[in-house]
Order: C-alpha cells, then sequence, then structure tokens
C-alpha cells in the first residue's frame, strides 16, 4: 500500500519544481497505460436548461429524421451501415459527451490521467496559435474532464487542436481569406464547434453524418454552442443538393470511415471527386501498427478507393510527431492528408 501511494503522487512529484500540479476528475485508473474496458458511462454534470427536455427518444424532429433515414429511397448509404442509432441509448441522448460511441474518453490505450497530461503538455509545447488559451472546455454534457496546468482538459479539446495544427502544417489554413469545410461523419459535431472558435476565417462548416441521431445531436449541439451561423448540419439525404451551391475546400473525415463498409467509402470518395474537393483528411481509428493500411469495420483496405478516384497521399503523420508521446498519449494514430490531382 505504501508503494502504491508513493506511485501515485510520482507524477505531482516530477512536476512541483515546475509549479504544476495534476488533479483529475473523476479519478482513472492509472496503474497501467492500458486502461481497463468499461461499459458507456459518462460524468454526472449538470444539463443545460432545456436539454434533458429536448435531447429525449420520442422528440418530433429525432423521429421524423429517424424516419427519413430508414427510407432506402432517401438514404443513399442504407444499405451499407454498420452504425446504426441502437448504438445510442436515451442516456447516451442527453449525455452524448460522455464515453460512449461518439468518443472513447476512457478506454483503450493510454487513456488515463498520465496519458491526458503527457498529451496536454504535448499540445501546449507545439501551440504557437494559442488554442488552449482561445478554446474552453466545461462539463456539460456528460464529458470527461481533467484539469492540467489550471486548465480543463477533455479528449474532444486536445484531438480537435491536433487536428487543426495537422492541417494549420500542411495547408496553412489559418492564413486562408475563406475556408470552407465537409465533416463527413461529424458525430456531435464537437470538431466544427472548436474550428469555429478556433478560426475566424471559417465561412461554411458542414456537418453531415449517416446516422440520423448523429444529425440530430449535431443541430441541436452546433445551437447550443452558437457557431450555427457557420456551421450546418446537413442531413445525408440532402448533402448532394446542399454542395451543388456550395465549394467545398477541405473534407475530413474522423474515424467514420474506419466504422464503414467498403461500398459506403466508395460512395463518399465518387461525391467527393464530383464535386472537386480539393483536400481530403482522414484520421482511422482501426489499422495496422504504423499506420500502412486504411481498414474498414471490416479490415478491408480502403486507401485503394481513394486513389481510384484521384486524390493522391501527400502527408502521412504519427499522431504525435514525438516518439515517447505516440506510444504513451492519449489515442495514438496516423493523420492523413490527400490532394485530389
Amino acid at each position: 500500500m505504501e508503494l502504491k501511494r508513493h506511485i501515485s503522487r510520482l507524477p505531482n512529484h516530477i512536476l512541483k519544481p515546475f509549479g504544476l500540479k495534476l488533479v483529475t476528475s473523476p479519478k482513472p485508473s492509472h496503474d497501467g497505460q492500458e486502461s481497463a474496458p468499461i461499459a458507456p458511462n459518462y460524468s454526472k454534470s449538470k444539463l443545460p436548461d432545456g436539454a434533458a427536455d429536448y435531447l429525449q427518444p420520442d422528440n418530433p424532429k429525432l423521429k421524423e429524421l429517424q424516419a427519413a433515414y430508414a427510407n432506402p429511397s432517401r438514404h443513399p448509404l442504407k444499405e451499407h451501415m454498420v452504425w446504426s442509432d441502437s448504438l445510442i441509448t436515451s442516456d447516451d441522448l442527453r449525455y452524448f459527451r460522455g464515453d460512449n460511441a461518439y468518443v472513447w474518453q476512457m478506454r483503450g490505450k493510454n487513456m488515463n490521467m498520465l496519458g491526458y497530461a503527457l498529451t496536454a503538455y504535448y499540445v501546449k509545447a507545439m501551440d504557437n496559435l494559442y488554442l488552449l488559451r482561445k478554446l474552453e472546455e466545461d462539463d456539460l454534457f456528460g464529458i470527461f474532464t481533467f484539469r492540467i496546468d489550471n486548465k480543463i482538459i477533455s479528449r474532444d479539446l486536445l484531438d480537435s487542436i491536433i487536428e487543426i495544427y495537422f492541417l494549420e502544417r500542411h495547408l496553412r489554413i489559418s492564413q486562408w481569406p475563406r475556408l470552407n469545410i465537409l465533416d463527413i461523419g461529424a458525430g456531435y459535431g464537437r470538431l466544427a464547434h472548436r474550428f469555429i472558435n478556433a478560426l475566424p476565417n471559417v465561412e461554411n462548416y458542414f456537418c453531415t453524418d449517416a446516422v440520423a441521431v448523429s444529425t440530430f445531436i449535431s443541430d441541436y449541439y452546433l445551437g447550443f454552442r452558437n457557431v450555427h451561423h457557420k456551421a450546418k448540419t446537413i442531413p445525408i439525404y440532402n448533402i448532394e443538393s446542399a454542395l451543388k451551391n456550395h465549394t467545398v475546400d477541405i473534407a475530413i473525415n474522423v474515424h467514420s470511415f474506419s466504422e464503414c463498409t467498403l461500398p459506403a467509402v466508395e460512395w463518399w470518395l465518387s461525391l467527393l471527386e464530383s464535386k472537386r474537393v480539393k483536400y481530403l483528411m482522414i484520421v482511422p481509428n482501426t489499422m495496422d501498427h504504423d499506420g500502412k493500411l486504411l481498414l474498414t469495420i471490416q479490415r478491408k483496405d480502403f486507401s485503394k478507393v481513394i486513389e481510384r478516384h484521384g486524390y493522391k497521399l501527400i502527408a502521412k503523420e504519427p499522431k504525435y510527431s514525438d516518439e515517447c508521446v505516440q506510444e504513451y498519449g492519449i489515442k495514438p494514430t496516423y493523420h492523413y492528408l490527400y490532394e485530389l490531382t
């Protein structure tokens, strides 16, 4: 027991000379880097006024979306779906930022206090746009947070900043006069929220998802965060018509191609090619160890599909440029950037 107490004090002992201290809430296991599997869970936090009443399975708007998404004639990917509404429970509707099908915050490699602390200081060291100062986090909608260096930290915040910086390094997106983005598989809209608050030059950020409940939550969340003047949630059955009148500079796909079938990826690439979307960023969550293959949920490589539609790989990087952080930071993966030739 004495040894265990000593180990638990070690991180703050190391950080004390720098005037820093780690505080975590709630307290996860940090006996090892591999967190124990847990069931979907959420932090017991308050909900904003009206949220509990609106975020209900019987909400008429959600029912309408579900009926439309269930119609094969309106849903272009209906027969190729793997991810479904059934993965989201009624609790997940209200606490959609918890640990669930949208974001694994407390499950998997390095999803513990030390992993979060290492990642937070990595982000701070690379933060030449001062996004950690600009972007705020709170405890709303069930999210798990840590207080590190007197800053509330979440996976939502850290992953979003890292993804923005990947595009900044390769495309200098902060310098574009107008930036138009399509987020494929946008989930609850976390990246749209971060992008718009990070970069004032974002003109339009289109969120779309092949799952009705995600579209419902995203529409609510972007309105709640007051970014809906730029961030728009587009149901899957309207995405082709919506893009007819808008130019898209960059398409972003975080994790969702990894949860698709190969025909679904094919459909999306056909759409991107037809709309002449110049750049495509992909963050997979199912791949081989060193990122050589981009794999669907059925373990089929979809990189050839991307190339067949005229997209050439111009950048591929580990999520963390430092080897130590790539080994011990939260949810290590690779980032890919393709350009339409």
